[in-house]
């Protein structure tokens, strides 16, 4: 028993001086895709003997029950077991092609959108749009005449002009920059989401988990989406 408690303990130092062992992390898909595996990538570069699975879900995952050691999570915080801690913001947006802007002309308001066509990009989204206008939320029930279950055929079909989309600004700024998609009703966007990086709320947390953290805090410094 000595033996194997100074054996622990000088795995222990040992990973104190440089990280290492199993790391398993989670992340938003797209998101993830597209800011979390790069991020990932050069912090592996960097401590060659951490091992890394990566998951990527579009739901709220449970990290002590699916036994996920650190998670980027883009919403508020609502479980008290958990540390969060802020990385940056996201926008919520409204877009829509061109095309269909040309036709049907651009809103100036949120109720403007009321009988509008829409695209749903996930069938367990909310029935409401959320908008800010001066100090009071206004919210706008869309008219879906098209769902799906996964976002990126419904910025497709906004793009192709099926009508009026709501998304994560990451999510269709690729799509905005190409000239695809505009970006409406900016004035009324509901407060930023926080992107923060969680992890469980242990007194020790092994040298790898809080290296990672401290290498995402590093990453997304100011992210401002």
């Amino acid at each position: 028993v000595l033996l194997a408690a100074d054996a622990a303990d000088l795995a222990l130092k040992a990973e104190a001086r440089e990280p290492a062992g199993q790391l398993t992390i989670t992340a938003p898909v797209l998101f993830g895709h597209m800011y979390v595996a790069p991020a990932i990538v050069r912090f592996m570069q960097r401590h060659e003997k951490v091992r890394c699975s990566v998951r990527l879900y579009d739901r709220t995952v449970n990290l002590l029950e699916e036994g996920i050691d650190v998670g980027i999570r883009i919403s508020p915080l609502e479980d008290s077991s958990l540390v969060a801690q802020t990385l940056g913001t996201i926008r919520r947006v409204v877009a829509a092609s061109p095309a269909y802007l040309a036709q049907h002309g651009t809103p100036r308001h949120p109720r403007d959108l009321a009988g509008a066509p829409c695209v749903r990009g996930r069938i367990d989204a909310p029935a409401q749009w959320l908008f800010r206008d001066g100090g009071k939320t206004i919210s706008v029930t869309p008219n879906n005449r098209l769902e799906f279950n996964h976002l990126a055929p419904a910025i497709e079909s906004c793009a192709a002009g099926m009508g009026f989309g709501t998304f994560f600004s990451y999510q269709v700024m690729p799509h905005v920059a190409q000239g695809r998609l505009k970006l409406v009703l900016e004035d009324f966007e509901p407060p930023p989401r926080p992107v923060s990086v969680i992890y469980p709320n242990a007194r020790l947390l092994p040298a790898r988990t809080r290296a990672f953290i401290e290498w995402m805090k590093m990453e997304f410094s100011g992210l401002r989406l």
